[in-house]
């Protein structure tokens, strides 16, 4: 399988830095779904500049997640314990400045047109980290500072991702990076849904957690627009807070009664619909496909 030689390519660069305690920390990595990866085979397939640039997305990527679980003091991720919370902080830091440092080093060697977009999205996800940090801050309603910062956050890698592999194969670049686009911030989206809605087992972590954590995500803006300004005073006391059953109960029953996550859901969904639209234009069925089991995820 093609995203087996990316695994390959991301341990010959993990190897090549001959530090046996750096083997052994990534090793304690999980991988994820891969989709960057498809996403980059998928548009250019599977020469040997296409599996570098996977490998060095993919380390950027679990670089920004190394440092994201920092921030957020996470305990887990994806189901199993975060480096920060085996290892500690400071060697979660570093982690994630080698794997940084090692891709930027790998990408002068790809294309400078594809080192030049990678990382200008590290620039992006790292302006985006700040701005969630700030914004987590307070409860509020600034949409535009919320969509802005998922671009930057989460979408600008994946933009990135299919632009890059669009430039290594002369593909039209602006169709690819819009489809990348809005993969992300759908992506991000369904992501936020799916922590009001999944249960803790199928999330790896506590339900409703980016509430807890001081994140306000679309479908909070949008319950704050439907609530009484007593319930909107409720809501607000909540935001930061360790929520006991009770609480938790009112949140989801809320969205439940102004059917927020359907409304939010749609806006993730007319994303993805055009991004199909894109790649079906192109003939790029696969990608086309990928987008479309996006939006029939279970919620």
């Amino acid at each position: 399988m093609v995203v087996n030689a990316v695994e390959r390519k991301i341990e010959q660069y993990i190897s090549e830095l001959d530090d046996t305690y750096v083997t052994s920390l990534y090793r304690k990595l999980p991988h994820g779904k891969r989709l960057r990866t498809k996403l980059i085979l998928k548009i250019a397939g599977t020469d040997l500049k296409v599996i570098k640039t996977a490998a060095t997305v993919e380390m950027i990527h679990a670089a920004s997640l190394l440092h994201d679980d920092v921030i957020d003091d996470a305990n887990t991720r994806r189901g199993v314990i975060s480096l920060n919370a085996s290892a500690g902080d400071k060697t979660a830091i570093m982690m994630g400045d080698i794997l940084y440092s090692k891709a930027f080093f790998e990408l002068c060697s790809i294309s400078p047109e594809v080192a030049k977009v990678v990382s200008n999205a590290v620039v992006q996800l790292s302006l985006g980290e700040l701005a969630d940090v700030e914004l987590s801050k307070k409860f509020h309603t600034d949409r535009e500072a919320y969509l802005k910062m998922l671009y930057q956050k989460t979408a600008s890698l994946m933009e990135a991702s299919a632009e890059s592999a669009s430039i290594l194969v002369g593909k039209p670049r602006e169709a690819y990076r819009s489809y990348g686009r809005n993969l992300g911030m759908a992506f991000q989206m369904i992501d936020d849904i799916l922590d009001i809605t999944a249960d803790s087992k199928t999330l790896g972590k506590p339900a409703l957690h980016d509430f807890v954590e001081g994140k306000v995500t679309l479908p909070y803006m949008y319950l704050y627009e439907a609530l009484n300004s007593e319930e909107r005073g409720y809501l607000i006391s909540l935001h930061r807070k360790r929520l006991s059953r009770d609480e938790e109960l009112w949140i989801k029953s809320s969205m439940k009664k102004y059917r927020i996550i359907e409304k939010s859901y749609e806006e993730a969904k007319e994303l993805i619909v055009e991004a199909i639209a894109l790649m079906e234009s192109l003939g790029e069925k696969d990608l086309s496909n990928i987008a479309k089991e996006m939006i029939e995820r279970e919620f």
